[in-house]
């Protein structure tokens, strides 16, 4: 049987959420959000994050980014981010979609992630064109980034400062937000809404949830409307929205979420500590949170890969591989995979 470390989305789903969407499975509910389970999400979230929230239940990380990023960028708008970022990579162009053709400009940076000079000099070099140019209207952010390293509240407020002096509004893409979380052990606000963050798209379904994640509003319940209507016509507001909302529920329950998370964390921490003792096996970025790429050769990836161990060798690189851990990972797939290693 295959071990499997190429994706955290290959995991299983947790048995608190399966037993959630079983308990929720009983009798009628109002459709469309409208449920019991629904109405206590946005209180849940507010006092998670210390601030009040607008939460829009969705179910890929996907939606929620473009949807974020419709509401506060016009067609002629740009939006700035890194390089390696999902929306810039591995969407399919669903933000230009959804926002009627804003843009994206991709920023270097890094280890995944940007830097106030690499985002100040992108943001330079177009200036001085007036109606001629993009206009410069939001900040993405991905935490943890592509390359599994984690932003500090200092750096997501350094940021998110200078992004707002410009008049630009500012987003996350949180699709292993927990993981970044438990790395950092910091509180979930002080990285988000605390450091300048306006939305950020809440991501479950990596860490253990079923087709369930959130776009999360920081204070701004103006922007409600334009994104439910986004949701709506794009036809992403499920009529049964409770399976949804019971998981995010039972997820947040007595910090279920980071607790996964932290297993998923440590699981990756002991694979990384194997590769820093290896004579030829070197790793690509540092390991702070659940996404180890490991650089070593080709014949060392062919030979995990006889022994049925599942990865990502990464694209345009034949020395470079991405091994995921998630909450389900077992002490025992990792004793198998440091042992082929």
């Amino acid at each position: 049987m295959a071990v499997n470390f190429s994706s955290d989305n290959e995991t299983p789903i947790a048995p608190a959420m399966m037993d959630a969407i079983v308990e929720a499975n009983h009798g009628t509910a109002t459709a469309y959000a409208e449920d019991a389970w629904s109405n206590q999400l946005e209180r849940a979230f507010s006092e998670l994050f210390r601030t009040d929230v607008t939460v829009l239940l969705v179910t890929t990380g996907t939606v929620a980014n473009a949807i974020a990023l419709a509401t506060v960028t016009p067609p002629w708008g740009s939006v700035y981010c890194h390089q390696s970022a999902h929306i810039q990579n591995d969407e399919s162009g669903a933000p230009e979609f959804f926002g009627n053709g804003l843009r994206l400009v991709p920023v270097e940076g890094e280890a995944g992630k940007l830097s106030l000079e690499t985002l100040s000099q992108s943001i330079r070099d177009t200036e001085g064109h007036g109606v001629h140019s993009y206009l410069p209207s939001a900040l993405s952010l991905t935490q943890s980034t592509e390359s599994g390293t984690v932003y500090t509240a200092d750096e997501v407020r350094s940021l998110c400062d200078y992004a707002h002096d410009l008049g630009m509004k500012t987003h996350m893409d949180g699709a292993r937000f927990a993981n970044a979380v438990a790395g950092l052990g910091c509180h979930p606000a002080e990285i988000t809404a605390e450091a300048g963050i306006d939305m950020l798209s809440f991501g479950a379904s990596k860490n253990g949830c079923m087709a369930a994640e959130a776009l999360l509003i920081f204070n701004q319940p103006q922007w409600r409307d334009t994104a439910e209507r986004l949701r709506k016509r794009s036809g992403h507001l499920l009529s049964k929205m409770r399976y949804v909302s019971a998981q995010l529920l039972a997820y947040l329950e007595d910090n279920r979420w980071l607790e996964m998370a932290t297993h998923a964390n440590q699981q990756a921490a002991k694979f990384a500590a194997a590769v820093k003792s290896h004579p030829q096996a070197n790793l690509e970025y540092p390991v702070q949170a659940n996404e180890v790429f490991l650089k070593w050769t080709d014949e060392g990836f062919t030979h995990l890969e006889s022994l049925d161990i599942l990865f990502q060798r990464w694209p345009g690189r034949d020395d470079l591989a991405r091994f995921v851990f998630g909450h389900s990972t077992t002490d025992q797939e990792i004793e198998f995979l440091i042992s082929a290693l």
